[in-house]
């Protein structure tokens, strides 16, 4: 049984299904890939603002050590932690910021640059215990599984060689001067993140690809849903007959003017329309006024029954005419027999005759398919 029989998916997602599942919220997720990027503007910002977190440290171990007689006479708890949040929240609050817009950055990037307030909304299926028994026990729970050991691994591996590396200095703290321990301290969480940073970064690595795998089989497609969307695309008959009425409009206006001074039209049938006129007081020759194919002709078929003008279906010598002759241009020196019996065929429809339609001969240089490639003739 085919594909088109069962239903089966298994055509890759189209942008626009990609874009359609984004606007219902379904976009590419990867919390390994926000949380290294957060952990690694952390450590970055850490850096820079280490010298001034270890000042503002100093200053308030000082200010909470030192005091002298007239400290304890005027103690005052609440200017001792005004002086401490002024020498340390500005470095944490630039630290906090950072990291809070490396994270939401990070995921608008994977996100397609979408934010979807729905998300935010509570869902019964959130807390409904079977799908949550489901997602644990299932495929994806298994994968998180392995994930979170992966991470559990890789971390506390890293974890393992820094406590190594420090492990005599952490010990040593507390038995040296004040501004010697907070400068080990600080430069030992900024190498430990940094250390946090390289592993996460290997684990966003393996993640990304993974969730973007995920999320394009969770997408697929049917040969059902191509067609929909096919359909879709295309639009309703009503709104394609608006649309092809637009362009009608269109084609009108731009060969209305010339359609009142036509004598007649030379059309392909429905293809292809020339609109020609003869007046020996203008031009020597016949002289093409307007030329058009597809909705052009066929607009120019509606004003030519507008103003009355016959229209001779001779579709080679149409599209001679067309591929040979633009607009207020005469007509190919080769075409004059053929036109010229056209030209009396409708000069005698005007007397009120009822003359035989004209046999019509197109050289066979000037004969052209609908392309305007060059007919061979056999």
């Amino acid at each position: 049984m085919s594909d088109q029989d069962t239903g089966e998916k298994t055509f890759e997602p189209t942008e626009k299904k990609r874009s359609d599942a984004a606007k219902k919220g379904d976009v590419l997720r990867s919390k390994e890939v926000g949380t290294a990027a957060a952990i690694a503007t952390g450590g970055l910002v850490l850096m820079m603002v280490a010298p001034g977190i270890g000042s503002g440290l100093s200053q308030v171990a000082r200010s909470g050590f030192a005091f002298d007689r007239a400290a304890l006479e005027r103690f005052s708890p609440g200017g001792l932690f005004a002086e401490a949040g002024a020498a340390l929240l500005p470095p944490i609050i630039a630290l906090g910021l950072a990291v809070i817009a490396m994270t939401v950055g990070a995921q608008l990037l994977l996100g397609e640059g979408r934010f979807v307030p729905e998300n935010l909304q509570p869902k019964g299926s959130r807390i409904n215990p079977l799908k949550g028994l489901k997602r644990i026990f299932g495929v994806q729970g298994l994968i998180e599984l392995c994930k979170s050991l992966l991470k559990l691994a890789c971390l506390g591996t890293l974890a393992w060689i820094w406590i190594s590396a420090n492990l005599s200095g952490i010990m040593a703290l507390g038995r040296g001067p004040l501004a010697g321990q907070l400068e080990f301290a600080l430069d030992a969480a900024g190498v430990l993140a940094a250390m946090l940073t390289v592993g996460l970064v290997a684990i966003a690595v393996v993640d990304y690809p993974l969730q973007k795998f995920q999320r394009d089989k969770r997408l697929k497609m049917s040969h059902k849903d191509m067609r929909d969307e096919a359909k879709q695309a295309e639009g309703s008959p009503e709104i394609k007959m608006q649309r092809r009425q637009r362009q009608r409009d269109l084609a009108r206006g731009s060969v209305a003017g010339a359609m009142k001074d036509a004598d007649f039209v030379v059309v392909n049938p429905m293809h292809f329309a020339v609109a020609i006129t003869y007046d020996p007081g203008l031009a020597p020759a016949p002289v093409v006024l307007a030329r058009g194919r597809g909705e052009t002709a066929l607009a120019m078929r509606d004003l030519a029954g507008e103003e009355g003008l016959p229209v001779l279906e001779y579709p080679v010598l149409a599209r001679a005419i067309y591929y040979t002759t633009n607009a207020n241009q005469m007509v190919r020196e080769e075409l004059y027999v053929a036109i010229a019996s056209l030209v009396a065929f409708v000069f005698a429809l005007k007397r009120g005759e009822k003359p035989k339609s004209p046999r019509i001969d197109v050289p066979a240089d000037l004969r052209f398919d609908a392309d305007g490639r060059a007919q061979k003739i056999p």
